[in-house]
């Protein structure tokens, strides 16, 4: 890639020129693109990354914030900072920091987590489109480098379109669309639309990257193909199998190890090489035999623990391994891939959840208990029936969850059960559990009065044209 000049560019000129024609891009994602994530990926096939979200508001603050959340080097271009923001200047402000250490801004308006509703950002944005032209404009005519976008779809492809559009005025040089509306998120989260995605591409006289859908590099090359984009963005698949772009399935232990060194030459937080350790490892851990290696993942406080934990893993899966599995060839499906290789998480929709409950609680099923729960799980396991407090007393009795009989039931439940066991059965039953504080059904039904709601004002609209 040439080295980006003084002169800005902008559309097609940015993507080729500046970017050097990526079509294979790492997403933005929550402490979770970091630089060395970054440097990893790029190693295996990725030619852009984005950093991880920043709030424009701390950044522009806070120098330990920008110290925290943004690093590069030399070798980590090109490279679009992403902000989220509710307000023009602020925003222009924070970009300011990074416009000379990066190859565009890009506004987040696709984030649908609740922290996004709080704080009014992120796909919230999207019925603001005053708003959202003003933060764009701004950036496109004060910043030395190019603005660029990441939405998601309304529903209706023709207002996805017309929003797209709107963007393309205000100045934005790049568009990434992610096929999925706000609402599908969660248990809701179905299938990205490559539909909305074509379509705002044969409106657009800008590149268009997509996302969604990506779980293998067949997938990217069916999404070139249906779609026309210039690029094809990951997170989810590339989080889960860093080779992705290479049509590779990793060794879990081999990405561990690669990734761990790279984390030595630009560490970053404990809690972040700790997320991605559990998703390299995340088929493993599903495995009998392994679980027992969640705990020790999620008490290791170093760089050092986590080796020892990924060595001490990669021992036991090597001795349980013969060397005809190892040379074995497999097809790129769901299920056929070895427990022992990177490969694409399935995320669980409604109905997969309530058929796994009523299977009842399984023993490796649950993600990793956090460190902070070590002092609780001593609690509980002292809270035996027929263990003693001390010498001459005894603790209280607890009554034992009526599904898994291991647990003890929470005083509150209204379920009678373990917090695990009334959170699969709730997830089953669409029920909440206020003992839990566990909301199933009452998210679940303001997430369909949001798509009823939205159903009707397309409807109303429809009419008044």
């Amino acid at each position: 890639m040439a080295a980006r000049s003084g002169v800005k560019k902008n559309g097609f000129q940015f993507w080729k020129e500046d970017l050097g024609s990526p079509k294979l891009i790492v997403a933005p994602m929550v402490d979770q693109s970091e630089l060395a994530w970054r440097l990893f990926s790029r190693q295996h096939g990725a030619e852009l990354c984005y950093t991880p979200m920043m709030h424009a508001s701390l950044f522009r603050q806070s120098p330990k914030y920008r110290r925290e959340n943004f690093a590069t080097c030399a070798e980590d271009r090109p490279l679009i900072a992403q902000f989220c923001a509710n307000d023009p200047q602020v925003l222009l402000e924070a970009a300011r920091y990074v416009e000379e250490d990066c190859d565009a801004v890009d506004i987040n308006l696709g984030c649908p987590q609740t922290i996004a509703k709080r704080g009014h950002y992120g796909a919230f944005l999207q019925d603001e489109w005053d708003l959202i032209a003003k933060m764009v404009n701004l950036l496109h005519c004060e910043l030395s480098v190019p603005v660029t976008c990441k939405i998601r779809v309304f529903e209706d492809i023709d207002k996805t379109v017309r929003y797209a559009k709107m963007l393309e005025s205000a100045g934005c040089q790049l568009l990434t669309v992610h096929g999925r509306t706000r609402s599908q998120k969660g248990m809701l989260t179905g299938i990205a639309s490559w539909e909305h995605i074509k379509a705002v591409k044969e409106n657009l006289s800008i590149p268009v990257f997509a996302n969604g859908n990506i779980r293998f590099l067949d997938d990217v090359k069916k999404c070139l193909d249906e779609t026309r984009v210039e690029g094809v963005m990951s997170a989810e698949g590339n989080l889960f199998n860093p080779g992705l772009f290479h049509g590779e399935q990793l060794a879990c232990w081999s990405a561990v190890d690669e990734y761990l060194s790279w984390v030595k030459l630009y560490p970053p937080s404990i809690s972040i090489v700790r997320g991605h350790l559990f998703k390299l490892w995340h088929h493993v851990l599903q495995t009998p035999g392994y679980d027992h290696f969640r705990d020790k993942i999620a008490t290791a406080k170093t760089i050092e623990g986590f080796e020892l934990v990924s060595s001490e893993l990669k021992s036991l899966l090597l001795s349980n391994i013969t060397e005809e599995e190892l040379k074995s060839e497999y097809s790129c499906t769901i299920g056929s891939i070895p427990y022992w290789r990177c490969q694409p998480y399935v995320r669980p929709s409604c109905d997969m959840k309530r058929s796994r409950a009523a299977d009842g609680p399984s023993d490796n099923g649950g993600q990793a208990t956090p460190a902070n729960r070590k002092k609780k799980r001593k609690k509980v396991s002292d809270s035996s029936p027929l263990t003693g407090n001390k010498e001459g007393s005894v603790k209280k009795q607890w009554m034992l969850c009526v599904l898994c009989r291991t647990h003890p039931m929470g005083l509150k439940c209204v379920n009678k059960l373990c917090k695990r066991c009334c959170k699969i059965k709730s997830a089953h039953d669409l029920i909440d559990c206020t003992g839990h504080r566990l909301l199933f059904k009452t998210k679940f039904e303001k997430m369909k009065e949001q798509q009823q709601d939205q159903s009707v004002q397309i409807e109303e609209l429809a009419t008044v044209t």
